[in-house]
């Protein structure tokens, strides 16, 4: 399904956005060296529930998980890129943590993700593979308007992340996304221009470029959700959700502090 938001149904996801932002942001502040995962998912639970909203994780369970989620927060650490279970770990200095999170207020979702380094060390080839998906994300953003085509943002996050030296995986991309967290159409992380669906004013999009160091290769944890990467090399993940308008591409989930 490809669902086209009402004026009033993008209110509501500006408002579902804003908190995805304002918690990532929350966390990342908070989370130091020695942080339990287990701990930011409370914390994460706290926030949701808080606020009002639902939680689009904890209760999902798609074909390719091993039952519900049962967590509010996906905490993917070092070779972990995707679904990242949160568990019984503390975090060390230097460890690169993706946070990815999807909650819906008034019946509409957002979701969002972010890559960080935690503590004081600054590994250069962690910080270069955050960098890079970074850009992948700004760049499908930049191509997002009106009458743009899907394949458009696809090629301009595969470019980026090519030019950047890492190989892509087209088994999980970004997504259409609205009444339900995950839609139609897909996004991939590389593609053809001018081919695939037309951007429309009220369609939501998450686009989520991410890369592996050394491998284009998943391996499923034990757990059944984690993502690890093939090799063990390090990781990361950026994403937004947006929404088309007659101007292009409204980010949704920018945090308000």
């Amino acid at each position: 399904m490809i669902e086209i938001l009402s004026p009033s149904q993008l209110a509501r996801a500006r408002i579902s956005g804003a908190l995805v932002g304002d918690i990532l942001a929350t966390l990342r502040d908070r989370v130091r060296v020695g942080t339990n995962l287990l701990e930011i998912d409370a914390w994460t639970r706290a926030m949701i529930e808080d606020a009002g909203a639902t939680s689009c994780y904890v209760d999902y369970a798609p074909s390719f998980g091993r039952g519900p989620f049962a967590h509010y927060i996906c905490t993917s650490v070092n070779d972990a890129v995707l679904h990242g279970r949160p568990r019984d770990y503390r975090l060390a200095d230097g460890d690169l943590l993706t946070l990815d999170l999807a909650v819906s207020t008034g019946g509409i979702a957002a979701d969002s993700a972010i890559s960080f380094l935690v503590g004081d060390a600054r590994p250069a080839e962690s910080a270069a593979l955050i960098a890079a998906t970074e850009s992948a994300l700004d760049a499908a953003i930049a191509a997002a308007r009106p009458g743009a085509r899907i394949g458009d943002l696809s090629h301009a996050i595969g470019t980026t992340l090519t030019e950047a030296g890492y190989s892509v995986n087209l088994e999980f991309g970004g997504h259409g996304i609205g009444s339900s967290m995950h839609q139609d159409p897909h996004v991939a992380n590389a593609g053809r221009p001018g081919r695939g669906y037309a951007l429309r004013p009220g369609l939501l999009l998450a686009l989520e470029p991410w890369a592996m160091t050394d491998t284009n290769r998943l391996i499923v944890d034990a757990d059944g959700w984690t993502l690890r990467s093939a090799t063990g090399c390090r990781t990361a993940h950026s994403e937004h959700t947006i929404a088309i308008t007659d101007d292009g591409a409204e980010i949704l989930t920018l945090p308000r502090q």
